[in-house]
């Protein structure tokens, strides 16, 4: 086709998932012509007509769709590869199955479609009983309907066959003594290609030696169906990284290479480019002569797109106006991003704000604001629409890198946080007491040393995350809405895990952990789902409980800032006014409030914030506080505490004489509020949560993310089990806490009151 190598290289769109729109593979055919792919195959799993209803034809309408996307296609120069998966229900040895297949491909046909693929991929290997009476094997079966097929087709030029094993891992005994891949590859007409993925499903690196075996058994060499950049296997990865560990002398051994990208469409800008660059590279001759293509401007460089400019003749923007990014040689052998690649490329966005004082105000302390000014209405503060910088870029690569390796902005943040906790008695109180020792000088300030090390790397660790809250709040106001939709549910998801392990490394650093059950969970990487995010949560005490992280993003983005830090003495003023806020809209008149303005804050927080703050949490904002969550880790000495130390300190404070009506009512309230607990109930849920938050927080996940936080720190010290008491009425709570594993333990008459105790375990 158009005077090409043979050698198919582009992409295939054959993930599970939601099928890319027409307009989405118009740009990736612009995308592909620009960096001279050749090939598109067609075969996304849940376009129903191309594998549940396989035999049914398409109506007018999408045959109108289809000959569109195969005349775009043939514009850009690139072959148009249709395929049909009928393997889940087709009974091979029905003449009217094979009827109906081939009017399906002749349809197809009809269209201007000249190459085609049948595929027999993620299917069972069993024969239906007609069949085992017809075939001597399921590979024969397969084999006897795939060469009448590509004979009645007239033998096009490009016919492709995806077997039932098509990766070194699903070969039953292993690829060379497989009955199965013997049968296809001795009679499937030879001109048929062969798909094949590698080792694994989602190979790590393609070799000489895995290819030259699979093509010996293959008796021809195979197309590679590449599934390094597929994440519809786990909702919670997004693969932003390059093309790599497949050298482009590999090409050789190969009849082509198509890559099955990232179910985002606008995820896959860098994997193409790269795939691009490493198909051109073999086409060199693998001189790795980068620069001679038809797109590369003078001196065979790459053009730098420079302050807002935009490549002529580009092909459409990318993540909000991308304009171009420039690959040195040898892309494919690199572990992350080169440092020209770093320099050039953009994230150009909306223009409409400055980025060095974008920059400069993200990079400064976040959370300025005081509580005596106005929240904004509904709680979005858009901070001005400006591009990423390329720091921003690297990192939300690095945090999105590939399946099998991370980024180094995600490396030094596992890292850090692994070994944070692994020395975090450098900076635990606990090491602090007992009997004063006789202590050498040298001893003395290797300690001191070691602390210092853990509060630097600990600062680290810490600006790392503000860094991801930062690229968070930058996607969210300043991309385009497509690159937002597709991003958003993954930058979110880190952000969230981001912020509970910032909060557990700031508590960490308060020195008032045991060291109880600081591991977390053991896990070889990449043993289970959510990438970075992921393996960030299993770092945490409580990341096996994965109710806890894992949750749909809310319906409207917000680019508001939100941080959460352990208590400080300079919060208690903000939180009692903002206790009082809910108490007076819970009871619908400002008027209600007690005479002393301490008097609901020192009902709802002081016992807490007074007697156990190491488990009090802030949640706060650009303007201030706006939730806390307060924990006690052993309720029944806790309770104790109460009645020995602030009921008395409560008693002087709001004597009967200051003629305070209301405030002897609150503190009648708060001697019931003290009221005990059955044994039953703390032997599994020995310690206790309050929850409190402003209505205007539009994310209802940095509350979850909150409670996590908390969560977190009481396991970290042993608890085994929280509960929480509240009114039967608060609805909005019930539900927002059964949501995250909290069930109905106590309720009515066996507390004595008229609460509702919810518990989970930990």
């Amino acid at each position: 086709m158009d005077g090409r190598s043979e050698f198919l290289c582009g992409v295939v769109e054959g993930f599970y998932g939601r099928p890319w729109s027409m307009e989405q593979r118009k740009v990736l055919f612009q995308w592909m012509q620009r960096w001279e792919l050749n090939t598109y195959l067609y075969g996304p799993k849940d376009d129903l007509k191309h594998r549940l209803l396989w035999r049914e034809v398409y109506s007018p309408e999408e045959e109108g769709q289809l000959r569109t996307l195969i005349v775009e296609s043939e514009k850009r120069g690139l072959r148009f590869v249709y395929s049909l998966s009928p393997g889940q229900d087709i009974v091979f040895s029905s003449s009217c199955d094979l009827s109906l297949l081939k009017r399906k491909l002749r349809q197809v046909s009809k269209l201007g479609c000249q190459a085609f693929a049948i595929l027999f991929d993620d299917i069972d290997h069993s024969l239906c009983q007609a069949d085992s009476q017809a075939f001597s094997s399921f590979a024969h079966a397969q084999v006897s309907v795939a060469n009448e097929i590509y004979r009645f087709l007239g033998e096009p030029p490009v016919f492709l066959f995806c077997p039932t094993e098509y990766c070194g891992s699903l070969c039953s005994p292993s690829v060379s003594k497989s009955p199965y891949l013997m049968t296809v590859g001795e009679d499937l007409l030879p001109n048929i290609s062969i798909i094949w993925t590698g080792s694994k499903v989602i190979s790590r690196e393609l070799s000489v030696e895995g290819l030259s075996e699979v093509q010996s058994v293959l008796q021809r060499p195979p197309l590679v169906w590449d599934n390094l950049h597929a994440n519809d296997y786990d909702s919670r990865r997004l693969f932003l990284g390059p093309f790599k560990g497949r050298y482009p002398q590999l090409a050789t051994q190969l009849r082509g290479l198509l890559l099955n990208p990232n179910c985002e469409f606008e995820a896959n800008y860098i994997p193409l480019h790269t795939l691009g660059t490493w198909y051109r590279e073999w086409m060199r001759d693998g001189g790795g002569r980068e620069g001679e293509g038809r797109d590369e401007g003078e001196g065979g460089r790459g053009m730098i797109v420079g302050e807002g400019g935009r490549r002529q003749g580009g092909g459409k923007e990318h993540f909000g106006q991308i304009s171009d990014m420039v690959l040195e040689k040898n892309t494919h052998t690199l572990g992350t991003l080169t440092l020209s690649e770093q320099q050039t490329l953009r994230l150009a966005l909306p223009t409409g704000g400055d980025r060095e004082e974008r920059e400069k105000k993200l990079h400064n302390n976040q959370f300025q604001q005081g509580p005596g000014q106005p929240r904004s209405p509904g709680g979005v503060l858009c901070v001005g629409k400006a591009p990423l910088s390329e720091s921003q870029i690297r990192l939300l690569v690095g945090l999105h890198y590939l399946p099998h390796e991370h980024g180094p902005s995600a490396q030094r943040l596992l890292q850090d946080l692994t070994w944070l906790k692994e020395h975090c008695h450098l900076v635990s109180a606990n090491d602090k007491k007992g009997p004063p020792q006789k202590v050498c000088v040298c001893r003395s300030k290797a300690l001191h040393l070691s602390a210092e090390e853990w509060r630097g790397r600990a600062a680290g660790f810490l600006g790392v995350c503000e860094e991801i809250a930062a690229l968070h709040s930058s996607v969210v106001s300043g991309v385009r809405k497509a690159v937002l939709y597709d991003l958003y549910p993954y930058v979110w998801d880190l952000r969230n895990t981001a912020l509970v392990a910032k909060a557990f490394i700031c508590w960490l650093g308060c020195g008032t952990t045991t060291g109880a059950e600081l591991l977390g969970v053991e896990s070889e990487p990449w043993v289970f789902k959510g990438g970075v995010s992921g393996e960030l949560q299993m770092l945490l005490p409580i990341g096996s409980n994965s109710e806890l992280f894992s949750h749909p993003p809310p319906l409207f983005p917000t680019s508001r800032l939100y941080n959460i830090r352990p208590y400080h003495n300079k919060d208690k003023a903000e939180l009692y006014c903002m206790v009082r806020q809910l108490q007076q809209g819970a009871q619908g008149s400002p008027d209600s409030s007690p005479a002393h303005p301490d008097l609901i804050g020192d009902r709802c927080l002081g016992p807490c914030l007074t007697l156990c703050p190491e488990y009090s949490m802030v949640l706060e904002d650009e303007l201030g506080v706006c939730g806390c969550v307060l924990g006690v880790v052993d309720v029944r000495s806790f309770a104790k505490r109460c009645q020995t130390c602030w009921m008395p300190a409560m008693r002087d404070k709001y004597p009967p004489r200051t003629g305070h009506a209301n405030s002897q009512e609150v503190l009648q309230q708060m001697e019931e509020d003290q009221g005990e607990y059955p044994d039953s109930l703390l032997y599994h849920f020995p310690s206790q949560l309050r929850l409190d938050a402003l209505p205007d927080l539009v994310d209802i996940s940095v509350t979850r993310c909150l409670l996590t936080a908390l969560l977190t720190a009481l396991k970290a010290n042993g608890s085994h089990g929280v509960f929480c008491e509240m009114q039967p009425t608060d609805r909005m709570r019930l539900d927002f806490l059964t949501k995250l594993g909290f069930l109905e333990i106590i309720r009515g008459e066996a507390l004595h009151r008229a609460g509702v105790v919810l518990g989970r375990l930990l």
